[in-house]
């Protein structure tokens, strides 16, 4: 299995307030998209993934209404 550093940022949608919640984790997985599909499940979720320059796969998430950011880096 690969190892990847995780960050999920939840995205404010309010035009004024610029702050994000933040978290870090480190997981194992060989299967980003159905890990992401897996830490959603039960809700309503679309997405579109990119793969950095650098490596990196980043997830922009819509959960319920909510913009989420998940960017993953191998370790």
């Amino acid at each position: 299995m690969k190892e990847y550093e995780a960050i999920l940022e939840i995205i404010n949608q309010c035009p004024l307030n610029r702050d994000r919640d933040t978290f870090f984790e480190e997981i194992k997985t060989d299967d980003l998209d159905e890990f992401v599909k897996k830490k959603f499940v039960g809700q309503e979720i679309t997405y579109d993934k990119t793969v950095a320059k650098d490596g990196s796969v980043i997830f922009d998430l819509m959960v319920s209404g909510i913009h989420q950011r998940y960017t993953f880096t191998e370790i």
